[in-house]
């Protein structure tokens, strides 16, 4: 039961590529695109070579300039911060996660995922080649 239990991701991953290599198809939710706002675009550009290097995303996005309100502390706040799109395998979100908010200037930092439920399958392909499956 555990030795099955600790080689599931790696049977799921084997799974996925071999139904896309008999199908021709993607396998909805197999990656994913998180969103993490960051202060300034120094920080953004930081995590995101650092999560580039780690080879813990496949692309990142750094969009300029958002303006953001939200509900902090009891008040509503509001600030412009810098928008990252990280595109990874849904099996690293939690692996990104906890590094972003190990390195992120905010107390609590945004992180949110998106699974993906369909899209260019030579470009899903590109993806696991970026991002190894551990």
């Amino acid at each position: 039961m555990v030795l099955t239990m600790s080689m599931y991701p790696m049977l799921r991953a084997l799974c996925v590529q071999l139904h896309s290599a008999f199908t021709g198809s993607y396998v909805p939710g197999h990656h994913s695109v998180l969103l993490i706002n960051c202060p300034n675009e120094q920080a953004a550009k930081d995590i995101g070579r650092a999560l580039m290097e780690r080879r813990m995303a496949a692309c990142i996005n750094i969009l300029p300039r958002t303006s953001t309100m939200y509900y902090w502390k009891g008040e509503v706040q509001e600030a412009t911060e810098i928008l990252m799109f990280v595109k990874t395998r849904t099996s690293k979100i939690q692996r990104v996660t906890d590094f972003v908010k190990s390195v992120h200037p905010y107390e609590t930092p945004e992180v949110l995922s998106f699974p993906v439920e369909d899209g260019s399958l030579p470009y899903m392909k590109w993806m696991d080649e970026a991002v190894p499956d551990d």
